[in-house]
């Protein structure tokens, strides 16, 4: 690739951007790195019109990184509820700390002490740094890679390390030094609205003349599909203890680890066999009530995760309590119980309340359905 090809690459496609590109969404306006950090952690595998409304309780939250370092954790995954991969929101918090007690609250302006940072690799940094200030970094979203896979015919598919290594070096050639913002923008709303997955509008398209792709008429061909890999199917039996008073309707939820699938959520107990509830509800202090009725299957439904299905069959249980001190209260937000590995917080949670703590995307559906019923 010549410079001047590249340069013309560059001008071609700012210049779409400030005749076509998008400029009124939420993050664009007042730009900084911390504005644009928290909008591309939340745009990732996300859709923009998914992305919109969350963004804007998060920042109306938490404007400032400060704010978001002394948030509870809780209370940032509660404002996370329904984005989904659950990580990214805890590594924002973890990050928002460390920006705190090692750059002064102050977001870093050194791409290597950004990349530093929980939940950020190369990409984001380059995106927050080149769109907030402007400065000179090349990006390799998945937008981006599939407007340089067309582009230049290069093959593979995500994740193909010699793939990934072709179109860095691409990406690195083609970023303009001056602009580098409207160019950064600009690749991510042309694979993000033009030259999209499926049908693209390549007759719009403000580099389709040197588009190898175009000219051979292989657009859906590249980038090149990942092998697809036969998805695992797990099953799990959900338990949802019910105490039922005169003023409230409580269900009782544990606090997940901080890693693992939903992890820092509040869910409710898992067991893996019908045999094991009496069990768990004799640990938790509890026993079910003597109705006929006090056992309530609900219809298995299924929750996919990138990786696997996961099959969840939910019992709700009336019970009473055995032992006031050895589970939560009712009422009470939450009590530690020791565990065999480390303290696991329990809530009873009140179906007649509103929600104020992170949810795992299940546990919000069946809340769904018990409030219904």
């Amino acid at each position: 690739m010549s410079t001047t090809s590249a340069k013309q690459f560059a001008a071609q496609v700012v210049n779409w951007y400030h005749h076509q590109g998008r400029k009124h969404l939420p993050w664009q306006q007042n730009k900084t790195p911390y504005s644009v950090w928290v909008s591309e952690i939340m745009l990732q595998q996300t859709q923009v019109a998914t992305v919109i409304p969350y963004y804007q309780r998060f920042m109306e939250s938490f404007p400032t990184i400060t704010s978001l370092a002394n948030a509870d954790e809780d209370n940032v995954l509660h404002h996370w509820t329904g984005l989904g991969y659950y990580a990214r929101a805890r590594n924002l918090h973890k990050a928002a700390k460390l920006i705190v007690s090692e750059h002064k609250g102050i977001f870093p302006e050194d791409i290597e002490q950004v990349i530093a940072l929980p939940g950020i690799g190369r990409s984001t940094a380059g995106a927050i740094l080149s769109l907030s200030l402007n400065q000179y970094h090349p990006i390799l979203d998945g937008n981006v890679k599939r407007v340089l896979a067309r582009n230049y015919l290069v093959e593979g598919h995500n994740g193909l390390a010699k793939f990934d290594k072709a179109l860095w070096q691409l990406s690195e050639i083609l970023t303009p030094a001056t602009d580098t913002g409207f160019y950064t923008q600009a690749m991510m709303d042309l694979g993000a609205t033009v030259c999209t997955r499926s049908k693209p509008t390549c007759e719009i398209c403000p580099v389709k003349t040197s588009c190898l792709a175009m000219a051979s008429t292989l657009q859906t061909e590249f980038p090149q599909k990942k092998p697809k890999k036969k998805i695992p199917e797990k099953n799990t039996i959900m338990v949802i203890p019910r105490i039922t008073t005169p003023t409230s309707d409580n269900v009782l939820m544990e606090k997940r680890p901080p890693v693992g699938i939903w992890g820092g959520l509040w869910c409710f107990y898992e067991v893996s066999d019908k045999d094991e509830i009496n069990s768990l509800l004799q640990s938790l202090g509890l026993q079910a009530t003597t109705a006929d009725n006090s056992w309530q299957e609900l219809v298995t439904f299924r929750h996919t995760f990138s990786h696997f299905h996961l099959d969840i069959s939910p019992i709700i249980i009336d019970c009473i309590q055995t032992a006031t001190d050895s589970h939560a209260e009712l009422n009470n937000p939450e009590i530690n119980t020791q565990e065999v590995s480390e303290p696991r917080k329990q809530k009873w949670y009140d179906l007649h309340s509103e929600a104020s703590v992170g949810l795992a995307a299940s546990t919000k559906k069946l809340i769904g359905l018990l409030q219904k019923n």
